[in-house]
């Protein structure tokens, strides 16, 4: 067990590392939490080398138990570590809902707890999508790299917690190689992401907030109305692109980016059932939208049926681009217009009812009644 101590001291101390993102980001926006970000880097990463230094004698390779515990353990270590600048910049959260918040981010989740997420600091907005971005794959990835050179074998954390499609495919003969390969992936994924997205509309906070949330397929968002804040199809374009690309193996992105070319894509089979399975599921889900009346025209419900059947596919989940009946103004026309929300409840089912109780407060609004 004490060996086990010591590899976590090693991922804590250099989880403090992490901290200096939204340092940065508050310096540059100026909100006051840089001394916050600074002192919880500290006080990470010397718990971690404390850790590591009590319990370096009792170093030891590891078994193949020992990376499952390593992976579980640690990954609920950050979690708290990571729960400090919340709770020191937020006096009135809970540690509950504050590491609700940091697992749900480095679990790529994607739920949250937190309210007012527009009038929130940048730089914990910066901190919430952080995490999940380095959970996305970025911790698993350094330990596949980093602790071949330590002499324990990076193989278990892969076996652990890699993705599927990278667990049988060595990427290069040796992981330390492979490693790199991912990480280069997601790098790349995430710049072109981040630049997609400002070219969009988003500014360059909001761009790397969800360029972050959409590499990882987590979810979170700079806002309380997510996606929808921005009312814009270019950015949930590019979104939808994001999700689709990061969701896919990267052993065909990179193959692809080696040899510039589509043809790893033309000739995996995944791509080719994940390309069918989707099309099928969003044509049938926009079809189903317009006939039942909840968005005005078929373009319309292709929009949203896109967004969020692949949102939801990709496990992204959590973003939403828009509210049917609300923004529309439009009843069913299978249970017809309602004059009260009493009359809903009468005339249609649960799920027409919904929508057109959301319509009845839209007109209600109108009319200032």
């Amino acid at each position: 067990m004490l060996g086990i101590i010591y590899f976590l001291g090693l991922i804590l101390a250099a989880f403090g590392l992490v901290y200096l993102l939204p340092l940065v980001c508050s310096i540059i926006t100026g909100d006051g939490l840089w001394a916050t970000f600074l002192a919880c880097a500290a006080l990470t990463a010397a718990l971690g080398a404390g850790m590591a230094a009590l319990t370096f004698k009792y170093r030891r390779e590891l078994k193949p138990r020992d990376g499952f515990l390593l992976v579980t353990v640690g990954w609920i270590l950050l979690a708290v570590a990571a729960t400090l600048p919340l709770l020191m910049a937020m006096p009135g959260l809970t540690f509950t809902r504050a590491l609700f918040e940091t697992m749900s981010g480095l679990t790529t989740t994607g739920s949250t707890v937190l309210t007012g997420l527009g009038s929130l600091a940048p730089s914990l907005n910066f901190w919430r999508c952080s995490l999940i971005w380095v959970g996305g794959l970025a911790v698993i990835v350094v330990a596949m790299g980093v602790m071949p050179l330590l002499g324990i074998g990076g193989m278990e954390f892969s076996k652990a917690d890699a993705p599927g499609p990278v667990k049988d495919q060595k990427l290069e003969p040796r992981i330390t190689e492979a490693a790199r390969s991912v990480w280069l992936v997601y790098v790349l994924l995430t710049v072109a992401g981040i630049v997609g997205l400002r070219v969009a509309g988003m500014t360059w906070f909001d761009a790397i907030c969800h360029a972050f949330s959409a590499v990882s397929l987590g979810g979170f968002s700079t806002h309380d109305a997510s996606i929808a804040y921005f009312h814009s199809p270019a950015v949930e374009f590019v979104l939808m692109v994001l999700m689709l690309v990061a969701s896919m193996n990267f052993t065909r992105h990179f193959v692809a980016l080696r040899r510039l070319t589509l043809k790893p894509y033309r000739n995996d089979p995944e791509f080719k059932a994940m390309a069918i399975v989707l099309s099928l599921s969003v044509a049938g889900v926009a079809l189903l939208l317009f006939v039942d009346g909840v968005y005005p025209t078929f373009n319309t419900s292709l929009r949203y049926a896109a967004f969020n059947v692949i949102s939801m596919a990709t496990t992204t989940g959590g973003w939403r681009p828009g509210t049917p009946a609300s923004r529309t103004g439009r009843c069913s026309r299978r249970s017809g217009c309602c004059s009260s929300p009493a009359s809903c409840a009468a005339r249609a089912p649960a799920a027409a009812a919904s929508r057109c109780f959301a319509h009845w407060c839209w007109r209600a609004r109108r009319s200032g009644s």
